[in-house]
């Protein structure tokens, strides 16, 4: 079978696709024939060996995927052949074949395509833990979303117009901030050409922002925490920007503010049935049409270097997939 791997650290011009062997699954396992992986912008700090997690060589890339079940090992039981199934697997699914637990897998509902489930997992997952686990986001409370034209910026986006929220994106360009209001953005800031600081004070009023999700870091964290309001949650998801902000800590202490780690991969191990509770909220909402994931494109296995390139140029408005089988 087909596989796009990475062999040596470098960027996506070092991945290859090569033959390997099928794999079988194991105990507790189910073999998946991959229709759809979604990419993520952490693919391109994985390969390049600049992210927390760090496979051994070699490995795909690509967490989530959707595809049908092919065979089912020893023990499981909620799942048979034929299954259309959505899944997260941090060792990567760009390959025809994958071997994952069954744990990791949910039910694609009727009516919902393998392209709108394989958006879901990661950057939904990652976005929804974030606000209802770790931000409490209340409805009728103000939430600020950096980067939210990205992959998880604007999953937070949607869904914390969804859970009731006023929703302030924040954005590099009217362009992109013009698509946040489609995904239900009530405000927006472009931190290109506004001070992001005083924008969020503006908006925030005397109460300030309660809930701010940050996965792009740098200097953007520091201005924007300096907005947060009394009791506020600042939500650490990562550094999409690259540099790691050293927050002074005095601010958090003037506003009785906290600062909170999101790290949905060890909440996914860590918490498997919290997950899955969480992804069954998410599935239903997708199968009710009260969640419209964003394609922004598909490109096929062979195009993988394309797609990883437009995420890394910041040039996505939702997510990226790779078409791997029919």
């Amino acid at each position: 079978m087909k596989a796009l791997l990475s062999k040596a650290p470098g960027p996506p011009s070092t991945l290859v696709i090569e033959d390997i062997e099928k794999p079988a699954p194991k105990k507790g396992e189910v073999l998946v024939k991959v229709k759809v992986s979604a990419l993520n912008f952490f693919d391109n700090l994985i390969i390049e060996d600049k992210y927390q997690f760090k496979p051994p060589r070699p490995f795909s890339i690509a967490s989530e995927t959707t595809g049908t079940v092919e065979a089912i090992g020893e023990g499981v039981t909620n799942f048979g052949v034929g299954d259309r199934v959505v899944a997260y697997h941090n060792t990567g699914t760009a390959m025809e074949y994958v071997t994952i637990r069954a744990s990791g897998l949910s039910l694609i509902p009727d009516g919902v395509s393998e392209e709108q489930a394989a958006c879901l997992m990661v950057t939904y997952g990652t976005s929804y833990h974030a606000l209802k686990d770790r931000g409490e986001l209340k409805k009728g409370e103000t939430l600020a979303v950096l980067g939210a034209s990205g992959g998880v910026g604007q999953a937070a986006v949607e869904l914390g117009k969804i859970m009731g929220a006023h929703v302030i994106a924040c954005a590099s360009s009217d362009e992109k901030l013009e698509f946040c209001k489609q995904c239900g953005a009530d405000e927006t800031v472009n931190y290109s050409t506004e001070d992001l600081k005083s924008r969020l004070k503006e908006l925030g009023g005397m109460n300030g922002i309660d809930v701010i999700y940050d996965p792009v870091g740098g200097d953007f964290a520091e201005a924007a925490f300096r907005s947060i309001a009394w009791k506020g949650r600042f939500l650490v998801i990562g550094f999409a920007s690259g540099p790691i902000p050293k927050m002074p800590l005095n601010l958090a202490l003037l506003k009785g503010a906290d600062l909170r780690g999101v790290f949905w991969g060890a909440f996914t191990a860590r918490q498997p049935q919290d997950n899955a509770r969480n992804i069954d909220d998410l599935l239903g909402w997708l199968a009710d049409g009260t969640l419209k994931p964003h394609v922004d494109s598909v490109f096929p296995l062979e195009e993988a270097e394309a797609a990883l390139n437009k995420i890394a140029a910041r040039d996505v408005k939702g997510k990226v997939l790779l078409r791997i089988g029919d």
